[in-house]
């Protein structure tokens, strides 16, 4: 049986409100909320990310934004941080990582209550449907798919043993007995499918054929979905449909870990620019290019590009853009912080001039949201749309 010993825990019952108060938690999920505790998933030791504009509550000192806590050491403020809304580093460098000092990379994770329950509310799973949670990582997300649909229903799947093993520890201590699997989550897990509802907590690049294949004709994927030119996702919700498409709009921004193989292999400059062509000008300004809604619409409109927009050494606000597909790139620099740029790009890929295109786009279809843009996937392509499913994107269509 789940232990209820948990639920009068005042920085947990503060976590509720807060989680109500802000739509995040809906009153039908606030029921599986109350008797899964995050806390019970976490382990001793554990890296707490917290916003550069967020007090470092309830730990005074921190190095950089990474807060590490044993709860050894602090029970009280371990305590704070599994109650809190913020994510939560369980693993890093793939479980290559020793010590309490933050490892290179999160490979694991804990993540923020508030875009869990987003989530859940957007795959409308209910009592008796079955469900496959993509990403096991602690546990807790299955063990809410759990409480809610009946553990016989629900299946979690991680590429990491150890971790696997990990979630299937803790979903047993608290009674939530769903199915632990280890292997490849962007191949589904064929043994128990068909899925009515399919749960993905990590970001992909792609939606896998094997998702879909695996859902009911009616059937509803989730995802955080994301380009390479861009770290920011967005939540995806996708209805199956009975030709093996599926299609839905993007429902909330998040950034999540990438699956392991989808990860961008940052380019290597020097294959790329070989010498510099001659230069043009551009009115477009470094804000234009970091605005969240712009970004997104670039990312979508321009696929297979990597990207970065920095100030140099001396101050300089410049950007860089690289192909995937071959060493296509461009560079634009703002010697003058308000004044025009400097463009120089090289290759068949004019890039520069795909962007600047996208931002025009943008411009003249209102500034969308991300929440106005959505995806329709079939085996040859992915297509985004703006609004419907017929109102294409300009050229973008993936395969």
């Amino acid at each position: 049986m789940i232990s209820t010993a948990h639920q009068g825990r005042p920085s947990r019952i503060e976590l509720g409100r807060r989680l109500i108060e802000s739509g995040a938690l809906s009153s039908d999920w606030a029921p599986s909320f109350a008797a899964v505790d995050r806390a019970s998933f976490l382990p001793d030791q554990m890296w707490v990310f917290v916003p550069a504009n967020q007090p470092q509550d309830p730990v005074a000192t921190a190095t950089a934004s990474t807060v590490s806590i044993h709860r050894r050491e602090d029970e009280g403020a371990w305590y704070g941080f599994a109650d809190s809304d913020l994510s939560i580093v369980t693993q890093w460098d793939d479980g290559n990582h020793r010590g309490g000092n933050p490892g290179r990379t999160a490979t694991s994770s804990s993540s923020q209550p508030s875009v869990v329950f987003r989530l859940l509310s957007a795959l409308d799973a209910d009592h008796g449907m079955r469900v496959l949670d993509a990403g096991s990582g602690t546990g807790e997300t299955a063990g809410l798919l759990a409480h809610r649909c009946g553990a016989r229903n629900v299946t979690t799947i991680d590429v990491d043993a150890s971790v696997s093993a990990t979630a299937r520890e803790r979903l047993c201590a608290n009674g939530l007995y769903a199915e632990v699997a280890v292997g490849d989550a962007l191949a589904g897990h064929p043994a128990n499918a068909p899925y009515d509802r399919l749960l993905c907590t990590f970001g992909v690049r792609t939606i896998p054929a094997p998702w879909i294949q695996q859902a009911r004709s009616g059937g509803v994927i989730v995802a955080p979905y994301g380009t390479h030119y861009s770290s920011r996702d967005a939540a995806l919700r996708l209805t199956v449909r009975p030709d093996g498409t599926a299609s839905g709009p993007f429902v909330a921004g998040v950034e999540f870990m990438k699956a392991r193989a989808q990860r961008t292999a940052w380019p290597e400059h020097a294959e790329y620019v070989k010498a510099w062509p001659g230069s043009s000008g551009t009115g477009v300004q470094p804000d234009d290019l970091t605005d969240t809604d712009a970004e997104f619409a670039i990312a979508l409109t321009v696929p297979r590009v990597a990207h970065t927009v920095y100030r140099e050494d001396g101050g300089t606000r410049a950007a860089w853009f690289y192909s995937l597909t071959d060493r296509s790139w461009a560079s634009v620099r703002w010697p003058d912080e308000c004044g025009p740029g400097v463009v120089h790009q090289n290759g068949p890929r004019r890039l520069w001039d795909a962007v600047e295109a996208a931002l025009d786009w943008w411009g003249t279809q209102g500034r969308p949201g991300l929440t106005r843009f959505g995806l329709t996937i079939t085996p040859e392509a992915a297509t985004p749309w703006l609004d419907e499913p017929g109102n294409l994107l300009p050229g973008a269509r993936w395969r």
